[in-house]
């Protein structure tokens, strides 16, 4: 069978025949039909994910940890529990029996794929508690993820979103997906600092924070009021770090703005039944939509170098799906 194989870190995963998988006891071979390559798959190969340890350790390796195949039965699943080596961007993979989940009908192998994406968003209720008519800003709206929350947000019942991004274009689409306020966080420091004040009205209730790094230390800065006074609580959920991995957090930002730091993990796994359901009946219902861009398992090393999806998520397919086997 072929798979991609990513020989050294920071390396480019390259298409090459390896030995079929064969399962042992309590293991079950999934024919794979869809991986979604997430942010975090480009960082364990890169090394800088704080979980790449193990896959550089285990050299030459697969990456990716989870995607969506077929079991020998016929039946669509989601699948997981890879470790290092093996990865899911291979025509084949054996996995852990009890790490398959069906997949809910009407969903297509490739959306199924990205559905961990919009759960993310999820956690503006989960970890945050959004209320209707809240206030929600999305920083990195434009990406995959935070087009979603954009959406997200909307369908759980936002009073008024807003959502940051450095793609003039890209942020001016998000108007259609129900974005109220843009902000760029393309400009000088003190720029950026006033966009946000002059866009938080009575409060951001909820900040579902995908970039972290300069755009998030410019929020905090400008949540610190300028006198004395007793602000509205801003429960800010930490996701992802496309910006920076860390930002300097002032000892006036929590004592006076009334920040309020989680991590999206919060209550996911009490709320994570309930969230997975409404999203799914979000998609069939096409309220809610997932742009994804599929190519074939033979062009791994074009797709992963890939610069040009912003607000699109690359899944790959086996060529065998790409040829004319893709069921739904």
């Amino acid at each position: 069978m072929y798979a991609a194989v990513v020989d050294q870190i920071g390396g480019t995963p390259q298409y090459r025949e390896v030995a079929a998988p064969v399962a042992g006891d309590g293991e079950v071979v999934v024919a794979v039909e869809a991986v979604a390559v997430e942010n975090v798959d480009r960082a364990i190969v890169a090394g800088t994910h704080f979980s790449a340890g193990p896959f550089a350790a285990s050299l030459p390796a697969v990456p990716c940890f989870d995607g969506i195949g077929r079991l020998p039965d016929g039946t669509l699943v989601g699948f997981g529990g890879l470790t290092p080596p093996r990865g899911a961007l291979a025509e084949y993979v054996v996995v852990p029996a009890g790490f398959t989940a069906p997949v809910p009908e009407g969903i297509p192998a490739t959306t199924a794929a990205v559905l961990t994406t919009a759960i993310s968003a999820m956690s503006m209720r989960t970890a945050a508690g959004l209320q209707p008519g809240e206030t929600v800003l999305i920083q990195g709206a434009t990406g995959v993820a935070g087009r979603l929350a954009v959406q997200i947000a909307k369908l759980l019942g936002a009073g008024r979103i807003v959502a940051t991004g450095r793609d003039a274009a890209a942020l001016d689409s998000l108007r259609a997906l129900g974005a109220d306020v843009l902000i760029t966080t393309e400009g000088a420091d003190d720029e950026v600092v006033d966009a946000y004040r002059a866009a938080r009205g009575d409060g951001f209730d909820v900040v579902l924070d995908y970039l972290w790094g300069r755009p998030t230390e410019l929020l905090v800065r400008a949540l610190v009021p300028d006198a004395f006074t007793f602000p509205s609580p801003t429960r800010l959920v930490q996701i992802g770090e496309s910006a920076g991995p860390g930002i300097t957090l002032p000892a006036d930002a929590i004592r006076t703005s009334g920040l309020e730091l989680y991590g999206a993990a919060r209550n996911l796994a009490a709320g994570m039944a309930t969230a997975y359901g409404q999203v799914v009946d979000w998609i069939r219902s096409g309220a809610l939509t997932v742009d994804v861009t599929p190519m074939p398992l033979s062009r791994i090393a074009d797709a992963w170098q890939r610069t040009d999806l912003r607000g699109s998520r690359l899944v790959i397919v086996p060529d065998r799906i790409t040829e004319g086997e893709n069921r739904s």
